[in-house]
C-alpha cells in the first residue's frame, strides 16, 4: 500500500478504535444496563435526543393536544412502593388527563412491573401502537427516558419524550391536577 494512502487510514482506524472503545465503556457503565436503561442517577442531566422518538417541548405538547388523534399523555414519576401498596410520601400533581404509571421508568423492572406498564398501555391505547404516546417526568429526569425506550421495545410507533416535563409546564403557569397512580395489580 502506497505510504500516503497508509496515511490517510490512520485517523479513520484512530477514530474508529475510539469509537468502539466508547461504545464498550457506555455499555459498562454503572448508570446503564446491559439493556441501555439508565439504572440509576436517575436526576441529572438528560440526552438532546432519543432514538425512536421526537423530543418535544411545552408548546409542541400544547399544539399535539389540540390534533387527532389526541396523544395520551403518560407520566412515570415514581411513587414509593411499600408492602404492596403506594405509600403518599408528598402530593403530586400532573398535566390534566395524565395517566400516571408510577415506577415505570426504572431502568430495570421486575416481570410484575413490566406488565403494569405494558398492561397499562395495552389498556390506555385499546392495542394500538400507532397511538400518540407523551412520555414525561420531572426535568433532568431519566424515567421518561427509560419509559420512552421501553414503549419502543413494546413496538409502540408515535413516541414523543416531553423532556422537561412537569417542571416546564408548570414554569410556563399552565394548570395542574392531583393525581393517582394507576392501581398496581
Amino acid at each position: 500500500m502506497p505510504r500516503a494512502r497508509r496515511r490517510l487510514l490512520r485517523p479513520t482506524l484512530a477514530a474508529l478504535s475510539l469509537s468502539l472503545w466508547l461504545v464498550g465503556a457506555y455499555a459498562q457503565s454503572p448508570l446503564f444496563s446491559p439493556d441501555g436503561y439508565r439504572i440509576d442517577l436517575y436526576r441529572s442531566p438528560t440526552p438532546d435526543q432519543l432514538q425512536g422518538a421526537t423530543i418535544v417541548d411545552t408548546a409542541a405538547v400544547q399544539a399535539l393536544l389540540d390534533q387527532t388523534p389526541r396523544p395520551l399523555l403518560i407520566d412515570v414519576y415514581r411513587r414509593q412502593w411499600l408492602q404492596g401498596r403506594f405509600i403518599e410520601d408528598q402530593p403530586h400533581e400532573n398535566l390534566p388527563g395524565s395517566h400516571w404509571l408510577a415506577n415505570t421508568g426504572d431502568g430495570e423492572l421486575t416481570p410484575q412491573w413490566q406488565a403494569y406498564f405494558a398492561d397499562n398501555l395495552n389498556k390506555l391505547t385499546s392495542g394500538n401502537l400507532r397511538q400518540p404516546l407523551v412520555f414525561y417526568c420531572r426535568s433532568d429526569c431519566w424515567l421518561s427516558w427509560n419509559a420512552v425506550k421501553r414503549a419502543a421495545s413494546l413496538g409502540y410507533q408515535s413516541l414523543y419524550w416531553y423532556r422537561d416535563g412537569l417542571d416546564a409546564w408548570q414554569a410556563a403557569n399552565l394548570p395542574v391536577t392531583p393525581a393517582s397512580p394507576a392501581p398496581f395489580p
